[in-house]
């Protein structure tokens, strides 16, 4: 479908936009069949939609082992917002998401899988004009982190040239101490540059953590004393599904 003729979030659901959406793009997810995306970066996706903040000129390809065609991956996410959204959903705004949604199976070890992602990604930068420009978000298991950005970068689909761009998102959790997060860190700052990299850990803007924080530099008899010269490391547990 061209993209010129699909319809803006914006004006399916009515409401104002609270910021700019952003440049026209493509969002592509490794794991894209896995329990992160379903349970939340698609909703969230949903949400940014309905709220008007995602660019007319948008799509996100998803890569995964799981063996979907397009049509079965949409039935899925199209399942999966209907069992994670409780508020409800509009359904308007659910199939102006869906329509722009691609998947692909594949091995993230194999040059193939990036062969072949770099040949779709162009035909949907094409249909959907999206303008060259790739959001690579990383919603895999943390082994996977170093070989997709080595894989990406062989394939060459981290250059960014003229004003396309190209952003990688790393989602919790960023190495397991902090000698693999640095090793991670390295391995990253090799392919992309630092203002393409973006490193997300959610659980740091829970509730629990900014509650300690805000009790550490409110009162002065803990402030001086809750730091790394005394503490050796914190626990945080959440229990959620």
């Amino acid at each position: 479908m061209d993209a010129a003729n699909t319809t803006d979030p914006v004006k399916q659901t009515g409401k104002p936009s609270a910021a700019s959406p952003h440049s026209p793009c493509i969002l592509v997810v490794f794991g894209a069949s896995g329990d992160l995306a379903k349970r939340k970066l698609l909703p969230a996706l949903y949400n940014l939609a309905a709220s008007g903040l995602l660019p007319s000129a948008f799509a996100v390809v998803g890569l995964g082992r799981r063996t979907f065609g397009h049509e079965e991956y949409r039935k899925y996410i199209s399942d999966a917002l209907q069992e994670y959204m409780p508020q409800g959903i509009d359904t308007r705004v659910r199939d102006w998401l869906l329509e722009r949604i691609y998947f692909h199976a594949g091995d993230f070890n194999k040059p193939a899988t990036f062969g072949m992602l770099k040949e779709s990604l162009g035909k949907v930068d094409k249909d959907r004009g999206t303008g060259g420009n790739y959001l690579f978000y990383m919603a895999t298991a943390p082994e996977f982190f170093g070989e997709v950005a080595s894989q990406l970068q062989a394939s060459g689909l981290t250059q960014e040239t003229g004003k396309q761009w190209r952003r990688i998102v790393v989602e919790k959790p960023f190495g397991h101490d902090l000698g693999s997060a640095k090793a991670l860190n390295q391995d990253l700052l090799q392919i992309f540059q630092e203002k393409q990299i973006y490193r997300i850990d959610h659980y740091l803007g829970k509730e629990t953590v900014q509650n300690i924080l805000a009790f550490r530099f409110g009162n002065g008899i803990f402030e001086p004393i809750w730091n790394r010269r005394y503490i050796d490391h914190v626990q945080i547990t959440v229990a959620e599904s």
